[in-house]
């Protein structure tokens, strides 16, 4: 019985420690992202929404920006949870989004570029 707890503390361990967040590593992984999406302090809206300040926020909320009836519907607050879901398929969880993105398949690619968001302010700072 010992042996089995520890073999499971062990598989939670390991699987936490696997997809720490590494705000260098999402940096990398979100220049797939900055094709439509910009975040810092001289970020605006492209072809996507800027996303300074993004978790917490009410989706389809920022100012300026046309969203797709699905995006605009979908009442989520982006949440780390939710982020990570709509990154891993954003036609999944926001039907009718307009994002041509297939998404991301690797976990830790999400937690990643999760914790590289999670460093700007709404006003683009980069916290320290």
């Amino acid at each position: 019985m010992r042996q089995v707890a520890v073999g499971i503390l062990s598989s939670i361990l390991i699987s936490s420690a696997a997809f720490a967040q590494d705000a260098a590593l999402g940096e990398k992984v979100f220049i797939k992202c900055k094709v439509c999406h910009q975040v810092g302090e001289t970020a605006k809206n492209a072809v996507g929404p800027e996303l300074n300040g993004v978790i917490g926020r009410k989706s389809g909320s920022v100012e300026g920006y046309s969203y797709s009836t699905g995006m605009k519907n979908s009442n989520l607050t982006w949440a780390e949870d939710s982020i990570s879901e709509y990154l891993k398929n954003p036609k999944q969880k926001v039907p009718g989004n307009k994002m041509a993105f297939v998404g991301l398949s690797k976990p830790e690619d999400i937690a990643n570029v999760i914790a590289y968001l999670k460093q700007f302010d709404a006003s683009g700072k980069k916290a320290p």
